[in-house]
């Protein structure tokens, strides 16, 4: 013959919510489930029966009720590229992705959604995408730079909730978040200027990313079409050897905008092994203001995208976007600012 189990063995369950707010089994149900009709005294009393009594609702079991796995989806897509280092290297080793954490689980933490994060290199695209439609989590907030990436297509035709951390490359029926990238870029090379420098090049970032294409299309509008320039990949190692070309072809050069701080540390480590003094003979710009622009030395110049704001506002329109499906995409342009530091 079985025992019932003794109120120290087992937790509580919700007909003993139901009996010390003095409500129906329903109704607990309903506010558990933040149904909007409960009159908001009995809410109080529920929530009070809940924290005295210490019930934790069946996550499970409420999932199946609500739909929801209170879970979003971080999802870095990397492009088809070589890199020298390894993706999950990169991935936590950039300031960027951290900003881009911090920012998402302020809006998100509050309301007890977890954030998954998951790298989508190319050999794994397809299996971060069949997980996704699976239903594992309820959105995405998709870090996507490639101008060709199929994950924004593809996320967008299985019509799960997706907000992207910048201007897709193709039309695609998803919100997004970005900053002025050419603006920034522009900041850049007027502020150069204005220190006397006419003689300016660039470092810039992958032209097959919209970031990277976009800053370089700004410093190109700045300093003229035939300002000379040399394409890096974001990462600092890439950065350091692409300056040493620039300066063997252009040595004349007394200012440079760098697409990215973190190639800016690169670019400032070719300078100094060049014996090239910052800034008294060459002025250095970067673009982000992340951490490693104060990792510099000299301390960095930067064009500052807010990265946290930005992805703060990514969170919000996720949200919005599984509340109401039919919600039409919108896009959120951020301005961007010039930091003055020691570099220029």
């Amino acid at each position: 013959m079985s025992r019932r189990p003794s109120p120290e063995s087992r937790p509580p369950t919700l007909e003993e919510v139901a009996d010390a707010a003095g409500v129906s089994r329903a109704t607990v149900s309903r506010v558990i489930n933040a149904v909007p009709t409960v009159d908001p005294r009995i809410r109080a009393a529920v929530e009070r029966a809940i924290a005295e009594i210490g019930y934790v609702p069946n996550l499970a079991a409420r999932s199946l009720v609500t739909r929801s796995t209170n879970s979003i989806a971080l999802v870095i897509s990397e492009p088809d590229r070589e890199y020298e280092a390894p993706f999950l290297n990169r991935v936590f080793t950039d300031p960027f992705f951290g900003r881009v954490t911090a920012g998402a689980q302020d809006v998100l933490r509050p309301r007890g959604i977890h954030l998954v994060i998951i790298p989508a290199d190319p050999p794994a695209h397809h299996l971060v995408v069949r997980y996704l439609r699976q239903g594992h989590v309820d959105g995405v907030l998709l870090i996507s730079s490639h101008s060709e990436d199929p994950i924004p297509r593809q996320l967008s035709d299985l019509t799960i909730p997706t907000v992207m951390s910048a201007r897709p490359g193709y039309p695609v029926p998803l919100s997004h978040t970005d900053v002025d990238q050419r603006t920034g870029a522009r900041l850049a090379v007027a502020h150069l200027r204005s220190l006397g420098r006419t003689r300016i090049g660039a470092v810039s970032g992958p032209l097959d990313t919209q970031a990277g294409h976009d800053r370089h299309d700004g410093f190109r509008t700045a300093a003229g079409p035939g300002a000379p320039y040399v394409e890096g990949d974001f990462t600092r190692a890439q950065a350091e050897r692409v300056t040493h070309d620039l300066l063997a072809a252009h040595p004349d050069l007394d200012g440079l905008f760098v697409a990215s701080d973190v190639m800016a540390e690169g670019v400032l480590a070719t300078l100094h092994e060049l014996g090239r003094r910052v800034p008294a003979d060459i002025a250095v710009v970067g673009f982000d203001d992340s951490s490693a622009a104060l990792a510099c030395r000299p301390r960095l110049t930067t064009v500052r995208q807010p990265v946290e704001e930005m992805s703060a506002e990514m969170a919000r329109l996720l949200l919005a976007t599984i509340d109401d499906p039919s919600r039409l995409p919108r896009s959120v342009i951020f301005q961007p600012s010039l930091i003055i530091r020691d570099s220029a």
